[in-house]
């Protein structure tokens, strides 16, 4: 399952147009060599090589998220993939000057380059497979691409929240919630796949290390935080001619609201089944998720 807020390759093709985005904001794939710029009146610029070409990607008007409100939107960059000429009639790259200093902020996962404002904001790139097929598959070129990634906030990161427990006393289970300052992180509609048909909705990835798909990280799954309350529950079963995933360590990678950064999660199997420590994870997750039907302890 994937998201859908992405550039289309036809817009980055057509780089003299100006686009809307939204989330953490994909930028390009297979970027190499990327950096970011900022000046004084919070525009950023985004240099990166990628198909054969050097890009300079222009992106403002947005920080932090909004919560999820139906029928609302999110908040979405600017961006204008000519370097300024689409918008401005003039190579605004070539004399843009930086006045973003060191990066401040709490630490990222998936880090490529970041930085921090004079006014105090964040700004950050990062890069992930988000693509991968589900259940430990062999990826196509297409579905191993690295997404580069903007964002740009103030403050706290959103908050994702993961406890491993168990399921029918044998299968290795997830649960947890994913907020941003203490409001749930969900959509209000998807499609019957599980792909957000608003700018609320995000999908978590769950990969899993040397399991049943081989050794290393394969893609274990992905899918939806429930409505809501941005809640979410997965068990590692097997899955027609697929072996159950579960594997020696876990993590779990989720797109930021609005256009704050992903986050990431990363946790070791708990390993043998253990009855008594069962029962108090399954109470953690009723007291925790009462108010969620869809993710009651098995």
């Amino acid at each position: 399952m994937r998201v859908r807020y992405l550039v289309s390759l036809a817009l980055i093709v057509f780089a003299s147009t100006v686009a809307d985005a939204s989330a953490s904001t994909l930028i390009d794939r297979n970027a190499r060599g990327a950096t970011i710029k900022v000046n004084a009146a919070g525009q950023a610029l985004v240099s990166y090589t990628a198909r054969g070409k050097r890009w300079n990607v222009l992106a403002w008007g947005a920080v932090n998220a909004l919560a999820p409100t139906a029928g609302g939107r999110q908040v979405d960059f600017r961006l204008d993939y000519s370097g300024g000429w689409g918008t401005y009639r003039k190579d605004v790259w070539k004399t843009l000057r930086n006045t973003c200093g060191p990066y401040t902020g709490p630490p990222l996962a998936w880090r490529v380059t970041s930085c921090t404002a004079k006014d105090g904001s964040h700004w950050a790139l990062q890069s992930w497979q988000r693509m991968l097929p589900n259940y430990g598959l062999r990826p196509s070129p297409k579905q191993s691409v690295w997404e580069l990634r903007l964002s740009h906030w103030t403050g706290e990161l959103p908050t994702l929240d993961v406890n491993p427990n168990w399921a029918y006393r044998k299968f290795d289970h997830i649960f947890g919630t994913f907020s941003y300052y203490g409001t749930p992180v969900h959509g209000f509609a998807s499609t019957p796949q599980g792909n957000p048909l608003d700018t609320f909705g995000r999908n978590l990835y769950v990969d899993t290390f040397n399991s049943a798909y081989g050794l290393g990280w394969r893609r274990e799954n992905s899918f939806l935080t429930h409505k809501r309350t941005g809640t979410f529950c997965y068990g590692f079963y097997p899955h027609g001619s697929r072996p159950a995933g579960s594997g020696e360590k876990y993590r779990a990678t989720i797109i930021g609201p609005g256009v704050t950064p992903d986050v990431m999660w990363q946790g070791t199997s708990l390993g043998a089944y253990d009855a008594s420590l069962d029962r108090q994870l399954a109470e953690r997750q009723r007291e925790t998720y009462s108010a969620d039907r869809l993710c009651k302890p098995v």
